[in-house]
Parts: structure tokens; sequence; C-alpha cells
């Protein structure tokens, strides 16, 4: 598995570099980036401002902020997540005794001589090794260490340390706090308007503490950020700032055997924070008082602790390396702290700025792990979509539909902010944007309430913002649905489905395409969830939410009428992916793949022809093989029962051999999705899509973008996968139902999960065997749900195995 990075330890808990290589320095900035879930810091070099080989960056859970930009003739407006200032800049270069000083030092300097970096997973660190030598044989090794304090949300620290070899003199090092930054990380955005920072502020304050405050333009929040810079042997500091900055200039001695180190350390403030105050003397107070580097260091590494011992998971080899750093990826973006913001999930998480950092349907491959490990994170991203209910059901009243109709893309107001133009690189031509038409967003939003419900058992939440969230969506569902007095059946026109490289027909002047089979499956699944919550609720509550939502018996007598008569398209004996999918033309893959090699961009590869994709049988990523990620094989065959259609395995094993062949895998989630789906089916390719899914990232599968920011909602549903998909556990009122399927290449793993009222119940898989342990402790027994129908009895302490 070639995941391109060095494995600098057995454990496989680290992540490394051997070497430095410009052309791939952005994607070990994603790679190692370090959060805590408030926020994150990408892991570029601390000596490198921006530029074309380095992109620092530090990125805060829900800022935002929505600039006006002039693109191929037209006003848009975009929201995007702020670059902010770059608190990690240091500068040094070297000065020998009775010489003057040499120049600065960085990666890209002649004298490097060897270059390492290493992120160590297991206790949140990331350190880098340099050594240069001059052309006399002078030697300076510099080592980084910084860390984004898992324990304090606000703090991070970086430290320095120089060793000198054959020479003495002095060390001189400029910590920067540097507010001069926009956001350039994409390519593909640069026609945007990128500067969302203004109204700097700096202050210098005792104790070696500098401070920046600047804001954003729209919605004008105030952010912080104030560093107290410490040196060994301690030397007072030379300060000078500019409009946009602060640098504090050093002079260390140094020799051989005596080296010199200096450690910065950061506190973040923001005028949202509580109590409310200003934000840059909060920040340098904060500052100030700040433990030293090894007293953060240590807490730090204590949080890492509690944080693996909830979400442990063990596979062994090259796989299970690249899983623990998924996951580790996963647990800084949307930690413990994520809890008590108001943010959703990211779905390139907070590591660069593709997608402008905005909340897409990546929840949906995201909360399973979280709501498994860590609940109250869970409960926290739905409140995010709860908040953000009055915009979603003031979208469907300006499209006149009742309910809520949640945005493509959201940000900080939960209004829709998926771009209207989107530019081909390949043709360099902007093209109109129909990805808001992904209706289905919502579906997914109601199933994540549904399925966190069922597997925590939280039912404060189900049947108080959950059962607004679910019901309405349902009730938009039943809204956009419109009988066919031909067919006998309802339809929903004028959608994209999950696909997303056919938003119209051939030539048709209107965009969307109809009965998309993965939105109408899943709108009848929400419409018959709704009713089962409503028949559940106390009577009350569901008395309340009848007259809040105006329903009545008329218009839930048509919520069942729907979910049992939507119309789901077939053609040749298998799903249709819409409505006359089956008569499109076929594509001359083979053809393309010798012209052009790698054709996961089609859409782009067409158009730059002048065709276009809409033309012919050919998906972006799983679209109607979505319907077997979601759904269990039986809750998949029930779901078609209900819609008047027999789906056996012949039409489901046929339905996905089609699809295989007419899909160019776009999207990292399209591997994950067949690789899921397949290894439910015992499909001897599964593992071939399962290993795409671990390396779309590490090994940067689709050229480039990785650079721009991790796939979250890839790296989570590659955990998820080993977790549910090959185990086949689902947690729900009944207690934990576990069905594995054997991968022969992951025979055997362990992790641990939160079920039944127990935290830290641990599963271990072999061939063939089940070891289950339920920790001491609160909580009553625990039932679990073998192959077969098997049902056992667990008491607290209590640890077994079972044969498959």
């Amino acid at each position: 598995m070639g995941s391109g990075a060095v494995n600098a330890g057995r454990s496989g808990w680290t992540w490394g570099y051997d070497a430095y290589e410009p052309e791939r320095e952005r994607l070990v900035e994603a790679l190692c980036t370090l959060g805590n879930g408030r926020f994150a810091t990408r892991g570029s070099a601390p000596e490198c401002a921006a530029g074309p080989v380095h992109y620092p960056g530090t990125y805060l859970a829900g800022c935002y902020d929505r600039r006006t930009s002039l693109v191929d003739g037209r006003t848009v407006e975009n929201e995007d997540l702020v670059n902010l200032p770059n608190w990690t800049l240091l500068r040094y270069r070297r000065l020998p005794e009775g010489e003057a000083a040499g120049p600065w030092l960085s990666p890209d300097s002649g004298e490097l001589r060897h270059y390492a970096v290493r992120l160590d997973l297991r206790h949140g660190t990331l350190h880098r090794d340099l050594l240069f030598q001059d052309a006399r044989g002078r030697g300076l090794r510099v080592g980084h260490t910084r860390i984004v304090h898992m324990g304090d949300p606000g703090l991070a620290v970086q430290r320095t340390t120089f060793h000198a070899y054959g020479w003495s003199g002095e060390i001189e090092v400029e910590s920067l706090l540097d507010g001069d930054v926009a956001n350039t990380g994409v390519e593909r955005y640069h026609h945007l308007e990128s500067r969302h920072l203004s109204g700097h502020r700096t202050v210098f304050a005792p104790g070696g503490v500098a401070g920046l405050s600047c804001r954003t333009d729209d919605p004008g929040r105030v952010v912080a950020l104030a560093v107290r810079t410490d040196t060994s042997p301690e030397r007072p500091a030379r300060t000078t700032s500019t409009s946009t900055g602060t640098a504090q200039a050093y002079r260390l001695p140094i020799a051989r055997g005596r080296p010199a180190w200096c450690a910065k350390t950061l506190a973040l403030r923001t005028s949202s924070d509580r109590p409310p105050g200003d934000p840059l003397a909060a920040a340098v107070e904060a500052a100030a008082r700040a433990a030293d580097f090894p007293a953060l260091r240590a807490a730090h590494e204590a949080a890492w602790r509690r944080l693996w011992e909830e979400g442990e998971l063990h596979v062994p080899g090259e796989a299970g390396r690249i899983l623990r750093l998924h996951l580790f990826h996963l647990l800084q973006t949307l930690s413990p702290h994520t809890a008590d913001l108001d943010v959703g999930v990211p779905a390139r998480g907070l590591h660069g700025e593709a997608y402008r950092g905005h909340v897409f349907w990546d929840e949906l491959f995201v909360l399973p792990y979280l709501g498994l490990h860590f609940p109250e994170v869970a409960r926290g991203l739905l409140m995010y979509r709860h908040r953000r209910l009055p915009a979603a059901r003031a979208t469907a009243r300006r499209a006149g539909l009742r309910g809520a109709m949640y945005p493509w893309q959201s940000g900080g107001s939960g209004n829709e902010e998926t771009q209207e133009l989107h530019l081909n690189p390949r043709s360099g031509r902007w093209l109109p944007d129909r990805s808001r038409l992904q209706r289905h967003v919502g579906s997914a939003v109601a199933y994540n309430v549904w399925k966190y419900a069922r597997a925590t058992g939280d039912r404060g939440f189900l049947h108080g913002g959950g059962a607004e969230i679910l019901l309405e969506v349902a009730r938009f569902w039943a809204a956009a649905a419109v009988l066919d007095p031909a067919l006998g059946r309802y339809r929903i026109r004028g959608v994209v489905g999950p696909d997303e490289y056919h938003d119209a027909y051939p030539g048709a002047e209107v965009p969307g395409v109809d009965d998309n089979a993965y939105t109408n499956v899943t709108a009848a699944w929400v419409l018959a969830r709704g009713l089962e919550l409503l028949g559940e609720l106390p009577p009350a509550r569901r008395e309340e939410l009848c007259g809040l939502l105006a329903l009545d018996d008329e218009g839930l007598a048509r919520w069942d009428d729907v979910s049992r008569r939507l119309h789901v398209p077939f053609h040749r004996g298998v799903i249709s992916q819409f409505e006359g999918f089956g008569e499109l033309a076929e594509l001359d893959w083979e053809a393309y793949r010798a012209r052009y090699g790698d054709i996961r961009r089609l859409d782009r590869i067409l158009e730059a022809e002048g065709d276009t994709v809409n033309r012919y049988q050919a998906s972006k990523q799983a679209d109607a093989l979505m319907l077997g990620y979601l759904f269990r094989p039986d809750e998949l065959v029930g779901l078609f029962a209900r819609l008047g259609h027999r789906l056996d395995d012949e039409t489901w094993r046929s339905t996905v051999d089609y699809y295989l062949r007419r899909t160019s895998h776009g999207s990292t989630l399209s591997s994950l999705v067949h690789g899921w789906v397949l290894a439910r089916l015992k499909g001897a390719e599964a593992w071939r899509y399962c290993e795409e899914a671990l390396l779309s990232d590490v090994a940067d599968v689709q050229g480039g973008t990785t650079g721009e920011g991790v796939h979250l909602g890839a790296m989570a549903g590659t955990i998820d996968l080993v977790e549910r998909g090959i185990t086949g556990l689902e947690a729900g009122p009944e207690g934990l139902r576990v069905d594995p399927v054997a991968l022969r290449e992951l025979p055997r793993f362990a992790f641990t999960l939160s079920c039944g009222g127990h935290r830290g119940v641990r599963l271990r898989i072999l061939p063939a065997r089940l070891g289950i342990r339920v920790p001491a402790g609160p909580g009553g027994p625990f039932s679990l749900v073998l192959p077969g129908g098997r049902r056992f009895t667990l008491l607290p302490g209590e640890e077994r195995w079972f044969g498959l």
C-alpha cells in the first residue's frame, strides 16, 4: 500500500516524511495539520511565508467572511472560512563571531542538508528536524516542535531549538505575527476577493508578549492573537510593528555544546467568546499567564491520551496506520471542544480552503463514528442544523414549498452558499453551477438525526430539536412530490443526485433531472420515519408539533401515500439512477482512459472538448449505490417493498455491477461507498475500492486536492467502514447488533465504542470469532445480537468470546 509517507516507528503511531520535496510540500502541510476542534494550524514550515511552495494557514471553526467579487462579468458573493494571521512565522540566521550575519535560513536554502517531518499521532505533536551546513562545513541543526493544545482550546505553542557544530557566535531570531494574509490556498479561486481581514491593531506587553487583532468584514467578528516568546538564554527583544503585524528580534549566544531555544506560545480569542470583552486584551493576558512549554505539552498529551481511550481503533499493518491518521484528523477537527461551538462538519476539515470551508452532506459519513464514540460531539453538530432550521424553512418558502429545504453548502448563516459559477481549469471557462439542486442533503440531515438517536438512546434530542428537523424535512418532501396521474405515482423533478455529473437532460434548457432514485427512496424513508416518530411522541409533544407545523390527519395521510408511491425508475432489470438514465449514450471508457489516463473528472474533460457528460451513462460517484451504504439489505428490501417494488439479491447485484462499470470516481467518497457495498456483498473487488479510499488523501490520488484540505468525510468513512461496514454493526434500542463479513485483507481488528449507557465497550474481531468486554461501572446489562438472531446479555465488567 503506497502511502508515500515514512513509517518512523513500528507502533503505527507516527506519520512522517524524510526529505524536503517542494512539489509535495502542500500535501505535507495538510496531512501534518494540528488542531483541537476549535482551531487548527496547517503543518507548514515556520520559516516560510505563503508563496508558490508553502501555504501556512490557521482556521477557526465557524469563522466565515462574506465578500463580493466580479467574475466573468458577473457580481458574485462568496462566504469563506477565513485564513487567520500566521502565528508560526519564525526567521533565523547565523551570526558567527567576527563575521557579518548570514542569510535567513529555510528549507529552500541551498545550505539544507537534512530535512525530516514527523507527526506523533499518539501525543498530537509535530516535529521538524533540519540541518544546514555552509561551504566551510559549519553546521546548524534546528528542531521544531509544535502543538495545538487539546486541553485548552485557545492555546498553541511552538518550540525551536538550535545546535551549532564547528562554530560559535549568535543566532538572530525573529518571532513574527503576520496579519498580512489572504485566502489564496486554492488556485481555482484566484479570481475571487481573497482579503478578509481589516482593522489591524498591534500591541506589545511585558513578558515578551506581542498581540494582533483584526476583524472580518461580514459579519464583523474580531479575532485576536497574542504570542509570548520565551528564549534560552533569556535575552531582551527588539520590537517593531507594521500596520498588519509585529516582530520581536533576539540575539541568542550559541556554541557547540551550548544550544539555544525559543518558544512561541499562542493565545487565540474572538469577539464571539463568552464572557464578552476585548479579545485583544484577553489574548494578551492568556498568553502572558500560560504555562511553560513542558507543562503545556504534558497537559496536551494527557488530553490526547483520554481521546484515544474513547476512540481506540487497532488495525494491524499499514492499513491500520492510515486509519489511525484518518482518526487523528477527525478528532482534531471535531473534538469534544466542538460540542460547545455552533459549527457543522467542514467537508475539508480545518486543513485548507477548498470548498471554502463549507458544510455539505459529508456529515453523513462522519456522524456515525462520533455517535458511537463521542455522542456529545455528534449532538452538538446536529444542533448546528437545528439552529439553521429557520433559514431552511425560509429557503423552502422562497421555492414555493413547505417544510425545510437545507442548503447544499452551508456556512455561518445556514443560507445556500453554493456558488453560482464554477471554473473548469481544463477549458478556462466559467460554467453555471447547479449543485444547489442536490435536495437530498435534507434527507441526510434527517437520517443523521434518526440514527444518532437510535444509537445513543437520546430521546430528549429526538423528541425535541431532532423531531423538528426530521418532521420539517418530511414536510418538504411531501410538498415537493407531485402526483403524475398517468403514472399513478408521485414524482420529484428538477433535482441533482449525489452523482453531480448530471445536472440536466441533454439539450434541455431547464436544469435538473427527474426522479433520482437515491433522492426519491430517501425521501420516502424520511416520510415513513416522520410518521413513526409522531406515533411514538408523548401526546402533548405531538399536539404541540402538529400545531406548530400545521399537520392534520389529511396532511399525514398524504405523507403516508407519498412514502408508498414515490416513483423509482428501473431499466433493463436495474435501478435507474434517474428517469431516462438508461436511454443516454454509452461512453467509450477505454478510449478516454487511453487518451487521458486519469478520467476522474470526466465532466471537465468532456466540457473542454465541447461535449457534456449529461449525454452519457457516466457517473462521477456512487449515486443509486448510496442506498446500499445507508441501509442494511433487509432495510433496503423493506423500503422498496413499501414503494411497491421487489428488490431481490439478483436485482441489487445487477445494479451494483451496472454502476461499477459506469463510474469515474471523481469524488473520494465514491470508492468508499463502493468498497462498503461490495464488502457486504462479499464481492471480490471490495478491497480494491477500500484501499483506494484509504489512500485517497495520503497518496493524493486526485492529484493536488489534498493540499487544499483533507477530505474529512472519506477519512471518517474509512474508519466507519471497519467499525460498522465490515462488522455489520448497528446500535439501537434492542442493543448492539453485529453481523461481520470476512475481508481477507483485514482479518483482525479491535475498537471501543459507546453503547447502551456504557462507554468503553471493546470489540475484537478475529476470523470466525468475536470478543466483547463491557467495562465495569455504572450501567445495566448489555445486550448483544449476533447473526441468526442469537441474543446474549453481558453484565458490567464481563468479557466473553463468541463464534461467528
